[in-house]
């Protein structure tokens, strides 16, 4: 008979943040024992077959094993979630849900737990990822070590206020720089270059100058002034931008997805 793993690191949901970390972990060799649950045999077999991970579909037989236990649903099932395990008492408890704070998820979880957040980004599975964590003030030294390991395996870890995690979370995703090179290479498109020498140009512009002005020891305004020089080309083309009310639209955007994270952590 097969030994259960105990003092794991089990993950509730096998969507696509928890598929990102285990590319991460595999990537970086991290061999530590994680289990995943998952209400859909489909993801647990997928997660299984592709990143050779244990997983478990009974609910209370995966909690039973956590050392560290990781919600990783969508911000609308976490407290139905919770409010199934009043029987567990995880030592850990880290939240990736967008918008729950932590006193949410201390009320829906019912029994005592030393509670986290976290916020991991997808390019987590390159190894270059970005995680934001937020701790309960009492949370233990030795468990918050244990929480920023896991997380900076696939990439840095900042630890922030929990008043500014929404910020945060709508300004760190890489939705933006994808965003932003689709509408670079198709204007470009619309210019006149083809669809593969525009995105090698729209992604220069964006991923190479963001790396070099993360390597260099220069100011974000010097690298701006060496490149668009006054008069030139580049400096009318983002004095076009700004005018057409770039910044604008981009702090609008921001802000909508704050209203989104407001909202819920407005739920329960």
């Amino acid at each position: 008979m097969k030994t259960k793993p105990q003092g794991a690191v089990v993950i509730l949901g096998g969507g696509r943040i928890t598929s990102a970390l285990l590319a991460g972990f595999r990537l970086t060799g991290y061999n530590a024992n994680i289990v995943v649950h998952d209400r859909h045999a489909a993801k647990l077999s997928g997660l299984r077959r592709q990143y050779g991970v244990t997983t478990e579909p009974d609910l209370r037989r995966a909690v039973d094993q956590a050392r560290m236990l990781v919600i990783a649903v969508r911000p609308d099932s976490v407290r139905g979630l919770l409010r199934e395990l009043g029987h567990a008492h995880p030592r850990i408890a880290v939240s990736l849900a967008a918008g729950i704070p932590l006193a949410n998820l201390r009320r829906w979880m019912g029994v005592p737990a030393r509670w986290a957040r976290a916020m991991p980004s997808p390019v987590a599975r390159s190894g270059r990822g970005l995680t934001a964590l937020t701790f309960e003030r009492d949370f233990p030294a030795a468990a918050r070590r244990e929480v920023r390991d896991f997380f900076a395996r696939v990439g840095r870890v900042l630890e922030i206020p929990e008043s500014k995690f929404d910020a945060f979370t709508v300004t760190y995703s890489s939705s933006h720089g994808y965003h932003a090179l689709a509408a670079l290479a198709a204007a470009a498109q619309r210019l006149g270059l083809d669809g593969k020498t525009a995105k090698i140009a729209a992604a220069h512009a964006l991923a190479d100058g963001v790396l070099a002005w993360r390597e260099s020891k220069l100011s974000l305004d010097d690298l701006l002034h060496e490149a668009a020089t006054p008069g030139g080309i580049s400096a009318a083309t983002l004095a076009s931008m700004d005018e057409s009310g770039y910044r604008r639209i981009v702090e609008r955007g921001l802000r909508a997805g704050m209203d989104r994270a407001r909202r819920n952590a407005r739920r329960g």
